[in-house]
């Protein structure tokens, strides 16, 4: 089990926290939401739970909590830019179907 960032992601993800000045690493997670009933939450861990699945990637932590984690095994998250746009994207292997906004997605 594991859920790992790619250089670029990592990157991304210490600049943020150098620039917040704190924070234990990237938490990830899933909450239901959208057309296709899951959707992703990233959001700057400042602490680590006891029940939290913790990763080291390219010198970034990622925490991920117990519920979380059947739906993330095996994740790689990757940070891109497409002309204007930018933002994370996650290669999950366990996604099944996914809405055509791409905010959301099922297992």
């Amino acid at each position: 089990m594991a859920v790992t960032l790619t250089e670029a992601a990592a990157e991304r993800v210490r600049n943020f926290l150098s620039g917040r000045g704190k924070g234990e690493g990237l938490r990830l997670g899933v909450r239901t939401s959208g057309c296709s009933g899951m959707a992703y939450v990233l959001e700057f861990a400042d602490e680590i739970n006891d029940e939290d699945q913790v990763f080291e990637s390219n010198g970034v932590k990622v925490i991920v909590d117990q519920k979380s984690m059947v739906y993330l095994d095996g994740t790689e998250v990757d940070f891109a830019r497409e002309g204007l746009n930018e933002g994370f994207k996650f290669n999950n292997p366990n996604v099944k179907d996914a809405c055509g906004c791409g905010e959301s997605f099922n297992v």
